[in-house]
């Protein structure tokens, strides 16, 4: 069962128009047009190829480079943007829908079209906090898809009784992937154990926490989660860089094998999993593991900084996990996508219109220089970021011919 799920045509969410972009250029170098039309990608021609439909809207994407939309695999909404607050953190329903729906909107506004939220569920807060997100979810309807992980604290021993118990309830009420942090769990084996049984009842993926520093514990996990459909992802998994390379390398094989994909954050960490730092994306890769690039904590007592930029967690794999920056922005784009069961996208036609637009020219530019976006969601703009960059009067500037984020020319 992927993240965004089948939702009901309405006045919020269906939109008939089409849209032409016309003047974009492609990571190859070609500059074309593209039609969007009922969510998806209609035609793709050469610059000035393309008729614009009947009631079509048109946006001038010259200077922009067009590329399938990122994703958000791992963010923490119900915790979001509270690092500033004077007192005690509130859980209460309307104060945990606004934070996910301002953090949301915060990393649509990057470009991050699909996002994948971690809610704590259980002790006094109970299922409050997934209340509130799917609240948000519900309100995002049509700009963003939004999609919830139950994350209950402990599944085994007595306590464990009642947050399977919560974790059944969750699902019940709509979170479509359940979750964890093993780690925690006196049990870490019987908490991924119990899991994966409520993930195989419901048919929901799984998205798990851990260090990843257990050699041992990642072989129990892959061998209990090979096969299982729609999908187990794990993250942020630093402590696998801190392995011997031999060691770490095996593990890589038994995640690729039983297809568990890793999501590193590579802007910070998040609740749960004291580690920063990122694993060894290139092993992994090697060895034919999906790795996809998430934000993590956003602002909260774990990072009390943050962008939840999706171009930046490529931008940092790129710069300092020796990516070259197209499979950088694949982890951010791509592969992250693929992780949550979305579509795959592609600037082709019969694919789905979830597009980001970037001032500048190739990908490795726009992931050190990228001010201005346009994000397409659904096949209609949701979002735009526009900046401007100006010198002072300086023979310096011209003769350079800076880069700069600029104002069109005024019509003469």
């Amino acid at each position: 069962m992927p993240d965004s799920q089948p939702q009901p045509p309405d006045g919020a969410t269906a939109d008939t128009t089409a849209l032409l972009l016309y003047g974009a250029r492609l990571t190859d170098g070609r500059t074309v047009d593209v039609r969007l039309s009922g969510g998806r990608i209609e035609a793709v021609g050469t610059a000035g190829s393309l008729t614009p439909a009947p009631r079509c809207t048109r946006v001038d994407l010259n200077g922009y480079l067009l590329l399938p939309a990122p994703a958000e695999p791992h963010a923490h909404g119900d915790t979001a943007l509270t690092a500033d607050n004077p007192g005690p953190v509130s859980y209460a329903v309307e104060d945990v829908q606004r934070r996910a729906t301002e953090a949301a909107l915060l990393q649509l506004g990057h470009g991050a079209t699909a996002l994948r939220s971690h809610v704590r569920i259980g002790d006094v807060q109970g299922l409050g906090p997934i209340e509130a997100v799917l609240q948000a979810r519900r309100s995002l309807r049509g700009l963003a898809e939004l999609t919830a992980v139950a994350v209950p604290r402990l599944l085994t021993g007595i306590a464990g009784a009642d947050g399977l118990a919560i974790l059944r309830d969750a699902v019940k009420m709509g979170a479509a992937v359940v979750g964890g942090c093993p780690d925690a769990d006196p049990d870490p084996s019987g908490f991924t154990e119990a899991v994966l049984e409520v993930a195989a009842e419901h048919g929901c993926p799984v998205d798990l926490h851990t260090h990843g520093e257990d050699p041992a514990r990642l072989a129990r996990l892959a061998a209990m989660a090979g096969g299982l459909r729609p999908g187990v992802t794990i993250g942020p998994c630093a402590g696998l860089a801190r392995l011997p390379r031999e060691v770490a390398s095996r593990a890589a094989d038994q995640l690729a094998a039983a297809g568990v994909a890793v999501v590193c954050l590579p802007q910070g960490g998040c609740a749960g999993v004291e580690q920063r730092g990122t694993p060894p994306v290139r092993l992994l890769r090697a060895a034919g593991v999906r790795v996809a690039a998430g934000s993590g904590a956003l602002r909260d007592v774990t990072n009390p900084v943050g962008r939840g930029d999706p171009l930046e967690a490529a931008y940092l794999l790129a710069s300092q996990n020796g990516l070259r920056a197209p499979e950088a922005y694949a982890a951010a784009a791509g592969a992250a996508r693929e992780a949550m069961g979305l579509p795959e996208v592609r600037v082709e036609a019969g694919f789905p219109a979830e597009l980001l637009a970037v001032r500048g020219e190739r990908i490795a530019g726009v992931l050190s220089l990228a001010y201005s976006r346009i994000v397409v969601h659904r096949g209609r703009v949701v979002a735009r970021t526009s900046a401007v960059r100006e010198y002072c009067d300086s023979a310096a500037a011209v003769a350079l011919e800076l880069p700069r984020q600029g104002r069109p020319d005024p019509a003469p």
